[in-house]
């Protein structure tokens, strides 16, 4: 345990290497770190690195898991020994922390990191004075180095051997908080430390007790007159007036007028209103370029693998139901699971060096103001941001913003920005209606167009969450308290493991729903109503036959067909007179459906229904270009096609992204409610540009 950007994750990646594994704590999208730890007396050790906290009242989701840790009210995971992580450079805050686990009678040992960085402070520290005044264990640390763990080790192992309640003299020797209440409490919980007594007073309800015992401890509060507020305030004003007896004994810190540090030298140049907003354009422009440009040769290579997989599978099994469901339902969906990969370890590795290195707190801090307008605050800037590359791996950063309102409004939104995935979508259309035309030599008409999609995804949702900031009524006060840690060089091995953690949660989670909704996908695709499916095979298989020359280009139409003829097929006939006042037709409505699955499927179903190959795209211009309705009328005329890339650019078209807002969220309600307001969204403003512009 620990505070924020105390070194904590970097310790508990030094002393368990790779051999860890990373869940959920449950009922919350909290991320639970475990590892083995292998102490000097070769006992296997449990390690569970948990969320940062400063002190034990919590506020946000991840502070609580922390915090019923800690009060035995987690039913998974009961503490023996805490390692206590304490940033040597912010000892005094540290210390508020580490004070109130010493007074709930847990074994305890603190290993004191940056202590590279207080020294630059021209911070001194008493070990052997600080361990006696606190009565535990305290070890030099640097696990950058990998400097103090064998030493840690050893110490761990002893002390873990203590029994509970026999360690930590009280920290506050009179605890000045409602003696009487205390006892109350004891008599119903005879193991409970008079600190942890105070804390069931507060925070009871959030634990699980019985109706009773609940009642009993309300009855209690109400016979002594029990003020938790109070009580808050005078246990963090007694801690402090000892913490300051501590630290002027054994701690030797500089004079405040010293010269400032590098790191405040460089803030002073990117917190700067007006340079530190252009370094910041520059840094996003450069994150979504290299998530862009980096993705774009594995995702390339993972297509071509399942391509070539398909392909072999399609020449060497037997023509059946089961080989084409293991086709196009089971390869293709896990072509559409792990082709995400490389952008979600690419972004996921490029935030944790941001993280690391510190320029992430300070995006959050220069882009708080305008955040804050729309309902969202500063740490909103990132998901938002990497929603430019893929929503999927962009809503799953969103898990560290504290405030509930402000994170659901960031996933609700995220998808609106422009992901790579329309990006196909986007091309083939503006190159339908939109001259290839340069101003100024270097201005191109299209790269305008294309740039103007992108920026009405902002827009969009800065707007539509400023609207949604009136619809959630979430009763939770926002408050942007932000640390501005220190600049660091990253540390590579823990962006390795970060990488690699975050695919496999993609992975083993949000890819089970990806496969299930590809099989339905592909049934509703292969599968008609009654023989029609039947009938379209004979009439081909008789046309062969007699025209046995043109047998490619017939079972190109034979798959255009029985697409037509598919569940699918209808379904998008079915809502031609819904689609038709946007400029579509009924091929363009299945575009719709399947596009469901991946927006970038948009461009593989036009070739289908086309009978065009996927990767021919002068000739699918052409024949899109040639498309006509039965009155003669262009299909991809200037208004509809206007209309369907502003359909792509507001519509939600991302099973992948579902199913994270799923997971994220708990609950089907979000996503549901995102997939109805993104789709009405679409509808109304693409049948406005289609008025507008016919």
């Amino acid at each position: 345990m620990g505070n924020p950007n105390s070194g904590k994750t970097s310790l508990f990646n030094a002393l368990t290497g790779l051999n860890q594994k990373v869940g959920n704590f449950p009922g919350v999208t909290v991320d639970k770190k475990t590892g083995v730890l292998d102490l000097e007396d070769n006992r296997k050790t449990i390690l569970i690195d948990l969320p940062g906290t400063y002190s034990l009242y919590p506020r946000r989701a991840d502070e609580w898991v922390a915090y019923k840790v800690l009060m035995n009210a987690d039913a998974d995971t009961k503490a023996d020994l805490v390692l206590l992580v304490a940033d040597a450079s912010n000892l005094k805050r540290n210390l508020l922390f580490c004070s109130q686990i010493i007074d709930l009678k847990i074994p305890v040992v603190v290993a004191l990191t940056m202590n590279d960085l207080a020294a630059k402070k021209g911070i001194g520290i008493d070990i052997s004075g600080l361990e006696a005044e606190l009565g535990v264990p305290v070890v030099l640390v640097n696990p950058r180095k990998n400097k103090g763990l064998v030493e840690l080790k050893k110490v761990l192992a002893q002390y873990a051997k203590i029994p509970a309640n026999k360690t930590n003299a009280d920290f506050i020797e009179n605890l000045k908080m409602a003696p009487k209440a205390i006892e109350q409490v004891q008599n119903i919980f005879p193991a409970l430390s008079n600190y942890a007594a105070v804390h069931y007073l507060i925070n009871h309800e959030n634990f699980p007790l019985t109706e009773q015992t609940q009642k009993d401890i309300e009855q209690i509060e109400l016979d002594n007159q029990f003020n938790p507020t109070k009580t808050q305030a005078d246990e963090i004003m007694q801690r402090y007036a000892r913490i300051k007896q501590i630290m002027q004994k054994n701690v030797v810190e500089p004079d405040p007028l010293e010269q400032k540090l590098f790191s405040d030298k460089l803030d002073d140049v990117l917190l700067h209103r007006t340079w530190g907003n252009l370094i910041l354009f520059a840094v996003l422009f450069l994150l979504f370029q290299s998530v862009f440009w980096l993705a774009k040769f594995p995702m390339d290579g993972i297509e071509l693998v399942f391509k070539q997989l398909a392909f072999w599978l399609n020449h060497n099994l037997a023509a059946s139901w089961f080989s084409d469901l293991l086709v196009n339902g089971i390869v293709a969906g896990m072509s559409g699971i792990f082709v995400f990969i490389p952008q979600i370890m690419i972004l996921f590795g490029i935030i944790t060096i941001l993280e690391d290195t510190g320029y992430m707190a300070r995006i959050s801090f220069l882009s708080d103001r305008l955040m804050r307008k729309v309902g969202l605050n500063g740490k909103s800037v990132m998901p938002m941001i990497s929603g430019f590359a893929c929503a999927v791996p962009a809503i799953m950063s969103a898990r560290n913003i504290e405030n509930k309102k402000e994170r659901l409004l960031t996933i609700l939104v995220t998808p609106l920005m422009s992901c790579s995935a329309r990006l196909p979508v986007y091309t083939i259309l503006i190159s339908l209606v939109v001259d290839d035309k340069y101003y100024f030599g270097f201005l191109s008409l299209q790269g305008l167009v294309m740039m103007g999609l992108y920026v009405l995804g902002v827009l969009m949702a800065l707007i539509v969450s400023y609207v949604m900031k009136w619809v959630i009524q979430i009763k939770e006060k926002s408050f942007f308290i932000l640390e501005l840690p220190i600049y660091r060089a990253p540390r590579w091995k823990n962006v390795g493991i970060t990488m690699v953690e975050k695919a496999k949660i993609f992975v083993t989670d949000a890819g089970k729903i990806i496969m299930i909704i590809s099989i339905l996908l592909w049934f509703l695709c292969s599968h008609g109503p009654g023989n029609r499916m039947e009938n379209v095979e004979r009439k081909y298989a008789a046309l062969a036959q007699v025209l046995p020359a043109q047998k490619a280009v017939l079972a190109k139409r034979l798959s255009s067909e029985k697409l037509q003829n598919s569940y699918a097929g209808l379904l998008g006939q079915t809502i031609e007179p819904v689609i038709k006042p946007l400029g579509y037709d009924w091929k363009i409505g299945i575009a719709l459906i399947t596009s469901i699955a991946a927006r970038e499927v948009f461009v593989g179903t036009m070739a289908t229904l086309y009978s065009v190959e996927e990767n021919d795209n002068n000739s699918l211009r052409q024949k899109l270009q040639s498309a006509t309705h039965a009155d003669g009328t262009k299909v991809y005329s200037l208004p509809a096609a206007f209309s369907l890339m502003i359909f792509y650019v507001l519509a939600m078209q991302c099973m992948s992204t579902l199913a994270v807002v799923k997971r994220e969220t708990k609950s089907w309600k979000w996503p549901v409610f995102q997939f109805s307001y993104m789709t009405g969204l679409a509808y109304l403003m693409s049948f406005i540009v289609y008025q507008l512009f016919k």
